[in-house]
């Protein structure tokens, strides 16, 4: 590895202990058989733990929604002073208790999990799936002796070296002890059909889940996290297949849980209605007082009378044609 590899692994290790003893306690105990189960029952560990997160992530989320129209006319009204707006987004943010990063809470929290997991199935892993298998054929293989400046039997898997164990699969040394559903090892990364599959799998799952989650977000940071799927492909595709079995269980977690969250809140509240004296930024003035005081004969308070109406002359009255004509 390279020198900020192990510094970041000796950042991570009392985690990646942690996660190492949690997921032999979930293959010894609870799933058995095949450690990529064991991924799942850790994946659906931390997303449990991480529901009461989830849960006020969506109430922020749908508050934001329902201040948009307040929060775009702060924008507007200080779109040339961007500090100034930053300080005026933050005050407005605080006095209604809103956390606009709460909707990346969730995800940074899985972030040391994902890289305990990476160094776990490096080395850690292996050890546990096929460390006999691993001393059986480093001793079969002088070369490798050589290769890694090791002299003598080495007896345990605890001697052996860590390179050694980081570059070679499980699959190699025992075939199919590694293997998970349509995945021949877990600890390696995946080739062919099987990649193929997984990153259908991913990037479908990603998309949905993300779909879901942002539903009421902010339109901007919503296509951030559309893009997210992709950015994570051409990196992901490089490690352990394990790796995206996490995150394919992870998503679908997700797709479920904000499922069943949502029917719990109800539907998202409609955005409030911005008052007139705040669109513009000037209060504007009404005009329901001159006009009832007209109305009512008089003028309101401060406001101008209605000048008078021009006099009009009456007109003469009319005189009455005589008939015509003898009376009978």
């Amino acid at each position: 590895m390279t020198p900020l590899a192990n510094v970041i692994q000796d950042a991570f290790s009392p985690l990646i202990t942690l996660f190492e003893q949690i997921m032999v306690f979930i293959h010894n105990n609870l799933v058995g058989g095949s450690w990529g189960f064991a991924i799942v029952g850790l994946t659906v560990l931390i997303r449990a733990v991480l529901v009461p997160l989830t849960y006020r992530q969506l109430k922020s989320m749908q508050e934001m929604q329902r201040l948009a129209p307040q929060i775009n006319v702060l924008k507007e009204k200080y779109k040339e002073d961007k500090q100034r707006q930053q300080q005026e987004l933050m005050k407005f943010y605080q006095e209604n208790k809103i956390n606009p990063l709460a909707s990346c809470l969730p995800l940074l929290m899985q972030l040391p999990v994902f890289i305990s997991l990476f160094y776990m199935l490096r080395t850690d892993l292996k050890k546990h799936i096929c460390g006999n298998q691993l001393v059986e054929f480093f001793n079969s293989h002088p070369a490798e002796a050589v290769k890694y400046k090791v002299t003598g039997h080495v007896a345990t898997v605890a001697h052996l070296p860590s390179k050694f164990i980081e570059s070679t699969s499980c699959d190699t040394v025992a075939h199919g002890s590694a293997k998970f559903l349509f995945l021949p090892d877990i600890t390696n990364k995946a080739t062919g059909a099987a990649l193929v599959v997984l990153i259908v799998l991913y990037v479908g799952s990603q998309l949905a889940s993300t779909l879901i989650a942002t539903a009421t977000a902010d339109p901007n940071q919503r296509r951030l996290m559309l893009l997210l799927p992709v950015v994570f492909v051409v990196i992901l595709y490089r490690y352990p297949a394990g790796l995206l079995l996490y995150w394919i269980t992870t998503n679908l977690w997700t797709i479920v849980q904000q499922y069943l969250i949502k029917r719990h809140m109800g539907p998202p509240v409609k955005p409030e209605a911005v008052p007139a004296e705040e669109s513009n930024g000037k209060p504007r003035r009404s005009l329901l007082p001159a006009l009832s005081g007209a109305v009512a004969g008089g003028g309101s308070a401060g406001a101008p009378s209605p000048p008078p109406a021009a006099s009009v002359p009456p007109k003469p009255p009319r005189k009455k044609k005589k008939r015509s004509g003898r009376r009978r």
